[in-house]
Parts: structure tokens; C-alpha cells; sequence
């Protein structure tokens, strides 16, 4: 505010204020909508307007042809339902793990049919006569205070609730008290209080979110002020930063499953639940207030849209939603990939906005832009996974007075989910690692059951406007042995081995890194799931290239063990060249590889078929062929203490790959073995290592496990440094190079010396976070 009033609103702000009232303004053709100031109707038809948009014309596309869609689809529900003791479709039992959910979700159908203008059932008495017997038999059959759980906890307390609120709110004036009672009764009786006052198990995280959004909406439809306090108050745990388990951490990492990196779908949740309840309750008696809820709105910039690339999501932090594809019973017949994912995500981020300020907004809104003009997978204004609300967001977003914002260039750790992203002008990379804290896979609900080697180093990459390659039946036809990146026994290994729900973790503490935000060291103490295998992994991330180390290579399995330089789907029949060089190759339209010590590469172009069904029990049978470009390096049977060097140029052309393998003056690889990995890259002014223990390489010296890097620019230079194992204990780093001053120095930074050599001790904390000096050469 000046000092002569408030300021007046620019034009910007203006449009702005007016795309967000689509989160709030009451929906078209939602019946029932009344003037009353009834704080209870209020939030209530407030909730529609989120969950059945607002400010859109449902006679213009993209809205006439999904309300038409919807109304088809809700007439077949109709036409087809026949309640049986045991299901209220044929051939859709309530069995495990989400029967009851999914014909909730068919009744949620016709009830958005019977609310919204458009679908050609608006208001149709014969429709809504259906609907109430659907619900009546849910209610006597499955779905009461009496009923005893039974299969997957989730259904019966998230996904069924879920939609009987949805459902309540859109009918409320149709359904009469006796069944309102009803839904709420069942809610209270499978979402019990203790379920929000003690946070632990599955209440925790996302969980907690949709645990919340449905106890929130069962106090609104049964006017029951003291659930709506409870629904509120339980969000608390959620906001602060972790330092184990779920939730979200310091470093923008978010773990669910207390071992599973899962920014991509349970995060996906977590904001799209959270932008609901902040949307609906702000202004109310019951608004959320809670300071530490800035941790959330912060996290969309610095824990998820670094993990968002041209729309998709990585699928590193997809976690066992990787294997869904088209899921059986879906029907809109949806793919469920990486684009999918990021596209659930970028609509939860536009929902969000509407607890945000309008600084928020805006950043949020030009982001957004960017990943709907860059997603060439399918277009987000009109995607068929989108109901009619989110395709009203997401085009009042596009249409917003604000330039659209390119990727930033730069790299991320997420050191508490160990996982890594770099990014460049010509390629985005992303690193999945495993640890003591983080579960090599998830596998769970027939989900997921050969993940095994997801977590053992798998590097993914996609060249500029290159984003289908895991998109396009990647994992269904994918070698799980050759996971690129990886280094594994080729021991079979059963379905679903380690156990279900992140339970295989190695017991392994040195994974992670350091960075300068622009390049970074990584590394990885790998042992193998259900294997002798153990070995030391380095990738150094450059301008244009990753270089990639491993050392000390063991392993007694009886069985061959391989490091997949790469693995690339090139689609059904393709036909991109693959050409060999001396000491290198490459693939036109992907990129290139070298070894700057020689090797036998192995490379194999093969034809590989499957079906979503084969790693996922509820997904579609129908099979599909691509073919795949494989490169790997044999390290024989039982090896010992095995080695090797390449290096990965994403997006290269085959002239510059050329190049790059004959200039021998560009890489310097200055140790690989059990004890150090480090590279010198004169080029760049950088050095960087991986100590696995204490130990000296290349002018620096650790007095304990730790990873640094060093950047020279001209006459400065920065020291990074972190401390992977996490013991906290201090550490010292000597860097033997001439230092006239120090700049700046991290408060958990101790300069002992300067001089001759630079001598830092260094207080790492337990988080294995980057510690930084900037020096002044001399």
C-alpha cells in the first residue's frame, strides 16, 4: 500500500483476477444453486464450481464435445446397470482393489450428466431415478456403518468416499435427508476420527489430503461444523517439511510409501486435493490459516516443476504408475504415460493457484503457458483426460495475460528421494538411484511387478522436442534386464521380488551428490536386488554430455552382469540410422555415445512385443511391437572389480559425436576405483569427485566420503561440496591450488586457511545438502 491509499490494480492483474473466478463462481447448470448467505450452501456451491467448472460457454468447444461425450457415456452406464448382490454392473464385482470405487465413479458420471448443461441428460428425471437406485444399492449392498472392510484400505476410505461426497454435493436437493444421512454416516464410519488426529500409516502425505477433502465435504453436506474443523486442522501435518517418510522435504523432494519417490502422482494428489480445500474454505469461518501452508504453495516451483518437461512428468517419481497404460474399465480409453502424469500435474498447479497471490499466480500461470505450447504429445486444452472444470482452468490460464516461460536450464538433486535432474538447452536428463532411505521399485496391487532395476542408476534423457520416447509402449516392451543407465546381474528375478511397497531398499548409505545448480557430480554405492552385484557409479553432468564412471564391479550370481549404455525405443518399425565409429556411436535423432578409453560396445537392434497386462493386472492385453537400439557393455561372469568409461551426448549429430570421441584433450579422467571416480574438464574450470572414502585426486583432498566439485571462472572459483553417507560428521576438503581471499562462504562452511591452498572444514548436516565457497584466485 503507498502512503496515499491502496495502489490502483494494473490491466494484468485485472485479467487475471478474472481467470481465477473460474475457481470460485458458481458452475453452469449445476441445479440447485440458490442466493442463500447459509455458510453450509455456500461452500457447497462453491465445491461445485470446482469440481464442474465455471466461466466457460458449454455450447463452444473444447466443452460441447466432452459435456456431449459425458452424456453419451452416462446413458450407456445407465442402459447397462443391473444390481446383482455382488455388483452393480455385470462383469464389475466389488472386489479388490477398487470395485466399489469404480462404480461410484460410473454413478459420478451420470450425476455430472444430470447437473451440467450440455450432455443431452441435463435435468432427464429418468437419469436421476437411476442414479438414487445405484446409490441406494452401493448403500445396502457394500458401503454402510455395518459393512466390514475387506481388500485394499484405499477404496474404502479414499476412493469410494471420495466420490459418494462428489456425488452428494452435485444431488443434494434431489436426494432427500435419509440420504444424505446415509453418505455421511458411511464416511464417518470408514473415515473415523483417529484416522485424523494420529499421523501415521496411511494417513500421512497425499493420503492425509484426500483423507481431509472427504471428512471436509462430509461436514458441508451434513452441516456438522466440527468435521469441517477436523478435515482443517488435519492438513497441519502435512505442511511443514520432513526429514523422513512422507511428505515433502526441504530439498523439494516428496516421498510416499515412506520409501518412494512419488513428486509425479501421489504429488499430483497432494496438490490437486490441497487446491480444492485452500479454493473452498478461503474466506469461509473455516479458512485454512496455518502460516507453514506456504511451504506447499512454495514447493510448486521448487519441488515439481523442475521434474516437468514439455508436459510430461519423469517417470523416475511416477513410482509403480508406470506400468498403467490403458487400464481395463477405463472408459475414455485413456493412455495413462509420462504426458498423462504431467498433465494431471500442470491442471493441479492451475487448481492451486487459487489459494495463491498473485505474484504466485502469475509466475504459475507463465510456467504453465510454456508446458501446454511445449507439450507435442497431445494438446492440454483439449486433452481427453480433462473434465469440463479443468479444461475451463487450464484454457482461463492460456488465455491470461502473461508470456509463457521456457524451462530453465540448470541442474536439481533431490537428495532425499535420490534422484537427479539436469537440464540443457539441447536435452533434459533425470537419475534414479536406490539407498537405505529410497526403494530400488515400487510394486504393488499387480502394479509394477518387474521394476526390479528402476532404482539401480537408470538414466532417462530426451533430446530437444523429443518427448515420446517412454511414452510410446516404452515399459511394456522394454528390456528390464537392460534399463539404461543400469548395471546388473542378468540372474532372473521373480515378479514382485524384494516385496510389495518399496520394501526392497539396499542396504547402501553413499547416493548423492553435489551441484553448482549448473553441473553436477553423482554418485551411487549400487548393490543389486536379489544379487551378489555391488559396484561404485559416477555420472558427471556437463554442457553437453554426461559423463558416466562405474568401478569396482563385482559380483558371484554365476551369470553375466552388464552396464546398458543405453537402451532407445525407436518406435513401431523404426528406422533411424545407427552408425559405429572406432571408439564411438550414435543414433540419428537421439545422440551419441563414446568411450574415451575404448571397449567392446555390444549393440543389438531388436524387435520386442508386450502388453500392458504383463506388468499390470489392470491393464488391457493388447499387445504392440517397437523396435529398440540397445548398447551395453559385458563385464563377463563374476567379475572382479570391473570398470568402465562413457560418455552420453544427448541430441548430438554424428559429426560432433565424431569430434568429440578424437579431441583427447577434453576429458581427463583422473581416477575410477573403489575409492575415488573424479574427471577434470579444463574447458568448463571444472574438477569433480567422488570420494568414497578419504582420499586425494586431482588436487582435492576429503578426510571422508563425500562428493565435491570445483568451478573456475576466470580469476574465482566454487568449492561444492556435500557429504552423501550423512553421518553429519565434519569434514575436511584441501584444494591445493593458490587462494588470495575468500568471497563468500556457506554458514556450515569453516575456511581454515587460504594461502597456498584452500582448506575448508566443512559441517554437512544430515540431509546431504550442497555446501558452497566462493574463493578468489591468485
Amino acid at each position: 500500500m503507498s502512503r496515499n491509499g491502496p495502489s490502483r490494480p494494473t490491466r494484468r492483474a485485472l485479467l487475471l483476477a478474472a481467470a481465477l473466478t473460474a475457481a470460485v463462481a458458481p458452475a453452469p447448470g449445476a441445479r440447485g444453486a440458490t442466493g442463500s448467505a447459509d455458510p453450509y450452501d455456500t461452500l457447497r456451491r462453491r465445491w461445485l464450481a470446482i469440481a464442474l467448472g465455471t466461466g466457460y460457454d458449454p455450447a463452444t468447444e473444447p466443452y460441447a464435445g466432452r459435456l456431449a461425450q459425458l452424456g453419451a457415456l452416462a446413458r450407456t452406464f445407465r442402459a447397462t446397470m443391473a444390481p446383482a448382490p455382488d455388483s452393480l454392473w455385470p462383469g464389475h464385482r466389488f472386489d479388490p482393489p477398487a470395485g466399489i470405487t469404480h462404480s461410484y465413479g460410473r454413478l459420478w458420471t451420470m450425476a455430472q450428466a444430470y447437473a451440467q448443461d450440455g450432455t443431452g441428460s441435463t435435468g432427464d428425471p429418468g437419469l436421476l431415478a437411476d442414479i438414487l437406485r445405484g446409490l441406494d444399492h452401493l448403500s445396502t449392498a457394500v458401503y454402510n456403518p455395518a459393512a466390514t472392510r475387506y481388500g485394499n484400505w484405499w477404496e474404502w476410505q479414499i476412493g469410494s468416499p471420495r466420490l459418494l461426497m462428489d456425488i452428494t454435493a452435485a444431488l443434494y436437493e434431489r436426494l432427500g435427508g435419509d440420504r444424505i444421512s446415509a453418505a455421511c454416516a458411511a464416511v464417518d464410519h470408514f473415515i473415523p476420527d483417529a484416522m485424523l488426529t494420529d499421523y501415521s500409516g496411511t494417513s500421512t502425505g497425499a493420503n492425509r489430503v484426500d483423507l481431509c477433502r472427504s471428512v471436509a465435504l462430509r461436514g458441508i453436506l451434513g452441516r456438522d461444523a466440527d468435521r469441517i474443523v477436523l478435515a482443517r486442522d488435519a492438513l497441519s501435518p502435512v505442511f511443514p517439511y520432513v526429514t523422513q517418510g512422507d511428505g515433502l522435504y526441504a530439498d523439494g523432494s516428496f516421498v510416499q510409501h515412506t520409501w518412494v519417490a512419488y513428486s509425479g502422482t501421489y504429488g499430483q494428489v497432494l496438490l490437486d486435493g490441497l487446491g480444492r480445500l485452500l479454493t473452498l474454505l478461503a474466506g469461509s469461518p473455516w479458512e485454512v490459516t496455518d502460516p507453514a501452508r506456504q511451504n506447499v504453495l512454495d514447493a510448486v516451483e521448487h519441488a515439481f516443476v523442475p521434474l516437468i518437461h514439455d508436459g510430461l512428468v519423469l517417470d523416475c517419481v511416477n513410482g509403480r504408475a508406470i506400468s498403467r497404460g490403458y487400464l481395463r474399465g477405463d472408459d475414455l480409453h485413456v493412455l495413462h504415460s509420462d504426458h498423462h502424469h504431467g498433465r494431471a500435474l500442470i491442471a493441479a498447479i492451475a487448481l492451486l493457484a487459487g489459494g495463491a497471490s498473485e505474484e504466485e499466480r502469475e509466475r504459475w500461470y507463465g510456467i504453465v503457458k510454456g508446458w501446454i505450447e511445449r507439450d507435442a504429445d497431445t494438446d492440454v486444452l483439449t486433452a481427453p483426460q480433462f473434465s469440463v472444470a479443468d479444461l475451463a482452468r487450464l484454457n482461463a490460464v492460456a488465455a491470461a495475460p502473461v508470456p509463457a516461460v521456457q524451462e530453465a536450464v540448470g541442474h536439481r538433486l533431490f537428495p532425499a528421494m535420490d534422484r537427479a535432474v539436469h537440464r540443457r538447452p539441447r536435452f533434459t536428463a533425470a537419475l534414479a538411484m536406490a539407498s537405505d532411505r529410497i526403494a530400488h521399485y515400487e510394486c504393488g496391487n499387480g502394479e509394477n511387478p518387474r521394476g526390479w532395476h528402476t532404482g539401480s542408476g537408470m538414466l532417462s534423457w530426451w533430446p530437444e522436442a523429443r518427448g515420446d520416447q517412454y511414452t510410446d509402449w516404452y515399459w511394456p516392451t522394454v528390456d528390464w534386464y537392460r534399463l539404461p543407465g543400469t548395471t546388473v546381474s542378468t540372474r532372473p528375478l521373480a515378479d514382485r521380488a524384494g516385496g510389495e511397497w518399496g520394501a526392497p531398499k539396499p542396504e547402501v548409505h553413499w547416493v548423492g551428490g553435489t551441484t553448482d545448480g549448473e553441473y553436477a557430480a553423482v554418485g551411487q554405492h549400487l548393490k543389486g536386488l536379489g544379487s551378489t552385484l555391488e559396484a561404485r557409479k559416477s555420472w558427471f553432468f556437463l554442457a553437453d554430455a554426461v559423463v558416466c564412471l562405474g568401478a569396482g564391479i563385482s559380483c558371484a550370481d554365476g551369470v553375466p552382469v552388464e552396464t546398458i549404455v543405453d537402451n532407445r525405443n525407436l518406435g513401431e518399425g523404426g528406422t533411424q540410422p545407427f552408425v559405429r565409429g572406432r571408439d564411438w556411436a550414435h543414433l540419428e535423432g537421439h545422440g551419441g555415445w563414446i568411450l574415451p578409453h575404448g571397449g567392446d560396445l555390444h549393440t543389438l537392434r531388436e524387435d520386442r512385443t508386450g502388453a500392458w497386462s504383463d506388468i499390470n493386472t489392470s491393464s488391457t492385453g493388447e499387445r504392440r511391437t517397437r523396435r529398440w537400439q540397445t548398447l551395453w557393455l559385458d563385464h563377463g561372469t563374476d567379475p572382479a572389480d570391473a570398470a568402465y568409461v562413457y560418455v552420453l551426448l544427448p541430441g548430438a549429430s554424428r559429426g560432433e559425436t565424431a569430434a568429440r570421441a578424437a579431441d583427447r584433450d577434453w576429458l581427463c579422467v583422473l581416477a575410477n576405483d573403489t575409492a575415488r571416480q573424479a574427471v577434470a574438464v579444463p574447458r568448463l574450470g571444472l574438477t569433480a569427485a567422488a570420494f568414497w572414502r578419504t582420499g586425494s585426486v586431482g588436487g582435492l583432498t576429503a578426510s571422508a566420503g563425500s562428493s565435491v566439485l570445483v568451478r573456475r571462472r576466470g580469476r574465482t572459483a566454487t568449492v561444492c561440496v556435500s557429504e552423501p553417507p550423512r553421518t553429519g560428521v565434519p569434514l575436511e576438503i584441501v584444494w591445493d591450488r593458490p587462494v588470495r581471499s575468500v568471497v563468500r562462504a556457506d554458514e556450515t562452511v569453516e575456511v581454515l586457511s587460504t594461502g597456498p591452498r584452500l582448506r575448508l572444514r566443512v559441517t554437512p548436516g544430515m540431509a546431504s545438502a550442497t555446501h558452497q565457497c566462493e574463493v578468489a584466485l591468485r
